[in-house]
């Protein structure tokens, strides 16, 4: 099985996947792999370059904070981006997953997994919930930018409403309740959920 971990910047998604690869399961960082690849791939590369300009690399790296003023500016050049970026993030995540068939299932954890469409090749999704005023704090303190950065990059994202209607299983991490409980009675029920499928 194919499970997504989302939930909105600042809500705690790498805590969640740390829990669940504590029991055992692989996570793909969509993100970070999203990252990597676009310095690694050469399609990516050239297609960014068509889009941006030969400056959005220097010195055969990423300006990033170049293609960040550029996507939380410009909806329209914010979708092209991920139309550029999502499908080679794809093909690299079912390759990496194919690599661990004998384990019960694997994790995709993506902050706009919806919004790409990822969620289309997954068997269920776990949205990963805070409240809008501790994701902020969050941020700014890990990050280091200011609160309207951070709001901005919240405009980006689906709403925290779409997000738990689309999803199976919400996980709240709001530094009071305790996140681990939750974390094993999805993984319990998902290992059953294998089980039943496979017989065993």
């Amino acid at each position: 099985m194919k499970i997504g971990v989302t939930g909105g910047i600042g809500s705690g998604k790498t805590v969640v996947c740390n829990i669940f690869e504590h029991l055992g399961v692989p996570v793909y960082e969509a993100d970070q792999r999203a990252r990597e690849l676009m310095e690694s791939s050469e399609e990516i590369r050239k297609q960014l370059t068509a889009l941006l300009g030969d400056s959005v690399y220097k010195e055969g790296h990423l300006d990033r904070p170049r293609l960040a003023r550029a996507i939380f500016s410009d909806e329209g050049i914010r979708s092209r981006v991920n139309g550029i970026v999502h499908p080679v993030v794809f093909r690299d995540f079912e390759s990496w997953a194919s690599s661990y068939h004998g384990k019960p299932y694997v994790i995709q954890e993506a902050a706009i997994l919806f919004e790409s469409g990822a969620d289309a090749f997954l068997d269920e999704v776990i949205n990963v919930y805070a409240p809008v005023e501790v994701r902020i704090a969050r941020v700014m303190q890990r990050d280091g930018i200011t609160r309207e950065a951070v709001r901005a990059r919240m405009r980006s994202q689906m709403s925290e409403r779409e997000r738990q209607q689309r999803a199976g299983h919400t996980i709240v991490n709001d530094g009071r309740r305790m996140v681990v409980p939750q974390v094993v009675r999805i993984h319990e029920r998902l290992m059953k959920n294998v089980e039943h499928l496979t017989g065993q």
